[in-house]
C-alpha cells in the first residue's frame, strides 16, 4: 500500500523518500524525510501517512511518548487506523499506562475477533491480559489469558505460547496459587526445549529453578541453574561461579544435616547400650593403650606430614613448570600480535587492503589461541583443585557435534575444510556435559590447526560393545608418528609439547586437560594415525542405560 502510495504522489519526493526508507527499516531516515514532507505540504491524506511512519519509527527506535505523540495526530479517517489503535496500545503498555493501553485495545478487538492480516487477535487478548495483571484485576487478566490460549494453542506458535504460559503461570503465582502456576512454567520449559531461542530457554530454565528453590529442593534448583549459566555461556562471568557454588553449598548443607541426624540416632542408641562396667572397662583399656596410642599417632602423624610435604612438593613443581610454559606461550603471542600490530600501522599508510586483511586475519588467529590456552589453563587448575562440578547425564551425541559445529564454523570457513556431521542420531552417551564440549572443542581445534586447506573432518560413531559408544574424530591432515602418539597417550606430568621445525606445537596442556576429563566421565581415548595421511581420536563413553 506504501508503494502504491509513493506512485500516486510520484512529484511528492520527500514522501517517496520517507516510504523507501521505511520499508527498508532505516527509521532515523524515515524520520528526516516524513518531517520535511510535512514542512512542505498540506496535503491531509499524506499527513496522516507521514505521522504514522513517524509513529512507527520512533516505536522502533523505543522513544515511546514521542511515538505516541505522532499516531495522536493521526486521524481517524486514515486507512490503517485499526493498526494505530494497536500501536498506541503497544506504546502505552511500554509506557506502563495501563488503563490507557487498555483502551486501544479495546478499540481493535471491538473491529475484529478474528485474526487481520497486520496482527493477530490472540496477541491482543494476550496484551489484554497483561495490562489486567498489572493492574491486580486477576480474574480479567485471567479471561483474556485463556482467550488468547485457545487461540495461541491452534496457530502453534512456540515463541507465542512460551510468553503466554509463563504470564499464566505469573498471574497464579501472584495470587499465591503454587499448584496452578507450577504446571504453567513447565510448559514454558518443556516448549522452550524445541526452539533455538537460547534467550527464552534462559529465562525458563531460570524460572524452574526459582520454583524448585522455593520448593526447597535444593538439588533440582541446582540442575536447572547450571541448565541456565549454559544458556547463558559466559565462562568468564563470575556471576556463574559464585550461583552453582551457592547451590552446591546449599545442597551439601542439606546432606551434611541428614548425616548429622542419623549421627544423632546412632549416638542415643550406643549411650543406651552402656553401663558403669562397660565405662570402667574402657578407662582402664584406655590406660594401658594411652601411650602406646599417643606413639602410633604420632608416627601416624608423621608420616602423613611427610606425604603432604612430598604431595606439595610434587604440586609447586607442576605449578612452576605450567607457569614457565604459560608464561612463555603469552609472551610469545603478545610478542606476535604487538609485531603484528607495527606491520599493521605501516601497512595502513600504504593502504595495502590485501595485506591489511591477512595480518587481521593473523591477529584474530593469535588471539583465539592465546583465549584457548587460558580457558584451558582455568579448567585445568579447576580440576586439579577439584573446583570443576560435574554431573553426568544423559546426552544425545549427535546435537552437542552440531553444536561444536557451530561454534568452529568460522574456523572451518577460513581453511575451505568440509565437515561431516556422520554421528548416529540414536547415540546417547552418560557422560558430564561441560567436560565433554571441553574435550570436543580441543580435538576440534587440533584438528583444524592440523589441517592443510581444503582438508576434511568427520565425526562418526560405531558400535564394538553394548555398553559402550565409540565416538571417531578422523581428518586427513599431516599425521602422527607412533613415537608421537605413544608420548602423547603416556600419563605423567609433563605438559610441555615438542617442537617441529621451530614452530610451537603448544603446552600439551589441552590434550592432558581431555585426557583426564575422558577418564573421570569413564571413557577412553586411542589414537590411529599416519604421517601425511591423517588422524583419527577414538573416544569410548558409557552408553546411558535404559534406567539411567
Amino acid at each position: 500500500m506504501l508503494k502504491k502510495k509513493a506512485i500516486q504522489f510520484d512529484k511528492e519526493i520527500n514522501f517517496k523518500k520517507a516510504q523507501y526508507f521505511f520499508i527498508n527499516k532505516k527509521w532515523d531516515s524515515t524520520l528526516v524525510y516524513s518531517m520535511k514532507q510535512l514542512n512542505t505540504s498540506k496535503n491531509k491524506e499524506l499527513a496522516d501517512y507521514c505521522h504514522y511512519l513517524r509513529g512507527n519509527s520512533l516505536r522502533q527506535l523505543k522513544l515511546f511518548q514521542e511515538a505516541k505523540r505522532e499516531f495522536s495526530f493521526v486521524s481517524k479517517n486514515f486507512m490503517f487506523y485499526q493498526l494505530v489503535n494497536k500501536f498506541l496500545g503497544e506504546v502505552t503498555l511500554e509506557l506502563k499506562q495501563y488503563e490507557k493501553a487498555i483502551h486501544y485495545f479495546k478499540e481493535v478487538e471491538k473491529i475484529s475477533t478474528t485474526n487481520n492480516p497486520d496482527y493477530k487477535i490472540s496477541i491482543i487478548y494476550q496484551n489484554l491480559g497483561i495490562c489486567h495483571l498489572h493492574l491486580n484485576q486477576f480474574n480479567d487478566a485471567e479471561e483474556y489469558f485463556f482467550k488468547s490460549l485457545k487461540l495461541q494453542e491452534e496457530e502453534k506458535n512456540a515463541v507465542s505460547l512460551i510468553g503466554l504460559y509463563t504470564n499464566i503461570a505469573n498471574l497464579y503465582y501472584l495470587q499465591y496459587k503454587d499448584k496452578q502456576a507450577i504446571p504453567y512454567f513447565e510448559k514454558a520449559y518443556n516448549l522452550s526445549q524445541k526452539t533455538i531461542d537460547f534467550d527464552l530457554k534462559k529465562n525458563t530454565t531460570q524460572n524452574m529453578a526459582a520454583v524448585e528453590e522455593n520448593k526447597g529442593n535444593y538439588k533440582k534448583a541446582l540442575a536447572y541453574r547450571k541448565e541456565y549459566e549454559q544458556w547463558k555461556d559466559s565462562l568468564n562471568n563470575q556471576n556463574k561461579i559464585w550461583a552453582v557454588a551457592d547451590y552446591e553449598k546449599k545442597f551439601a548443607v542439606a546432606q551434611k544435616q541428614k548425616q548429622i541426624k542419623v549421627l544423632e540416632v546412632e549416638n542415643r542408641l550406643k549411650n543406651t547400650q552402656r553401663n558403669g562396667f562397660f565405662f570402667a572397662a574402657i578407662g582402664l583399656l584406655l590406660i594401658l593403650t594411652a601411650g602406646v596410642y599417643l606413639y602410633a599417632q604420632k608416627v601416624k602423624n608423621g608420616k602423613i606430614i611427610l606425604l603432604q610435604k612430598n604431595k606439595l612438593d610434587q604440586l609447586n613443581a607442576t605449578k612452576d613448570q605450567l607457569f614457565s610454559i604459560v608464561s612463555h606461550d603469552l609472551r610469545s603471542s603478545v610478542n606476535a600480535l604487538k609485531t603484528s600490530n607495527a606491520k599493521l600501522s605501516a601497512t595502513l599508510e600504504t593502504k595495502n587492503y590485501d595485506e591489511l586483511n591477512q595480518l587481521i586475519i593473523q591477529n584474530s588467529t593469535i588471539a583465539s589461541g592465546a583465549y584457548n590456552l587460558l580457558d584451558n589453563l582455568l579448567h585445568w587448575a579447576m580440576l586439579q583443585t577439584k573446583q570443576l562440578y560435574f554431573h553426568k547425564e544423559s546426552i544425545h551425541l549427535y546435537s552437542i557435534v552440531q553444536q561444536i559445529e557451530y561454534n568452529y564454523k568460522p574456523l572451518l570457513l577460513d581453511k575451505a575444510i568440509s565437515f561431516e556431521n556422520l554421528v548416529s542420531k540414536n547415540s546417547f552417551i552418560f557422560v558430564d556435559l561441560d567436560s565433554l564440549k571441553i574435550v570436543l572443542r580441543n580435538l576440534l581445534d587440533n584438528a583444524i590447526k592440523f589441517s592443510n586447506e581444503e582438508g576434511k573432518i568427520s565425526f562418526y560413531t560405531r558400535e564394538t560393545n553394548p555398553d559402550f559408544c565409540d565416538l571417531i574424530l578422523e581428518d586427513n591432515g599431516i599425521g602422527m608418528s607412533p613415537e608421537t602418539i605413544k608420548e602423547l597417550l603416556t600419563d605423567n606430568t609433563s605438559l610441555l609439547a615438542k617442537k617441529n621445525n621451530s614452530e610451537i606445537i603448544g603446552t600439551g596442556l589441552g590434550l592432558q586437560l581431555c585426557k583426564q576429563m575422558i577418564r573421570k566421565n569413564g571413557g577412553t581415548l586411542a589414537i590411529e594415525s599416519e604421517l601425511n595421511i591423517g588422524t583419527k581420536m577414538i573416544l569410548t563413553f558409557p552408553k546411558t542405560t535404559p534406567n539411567g
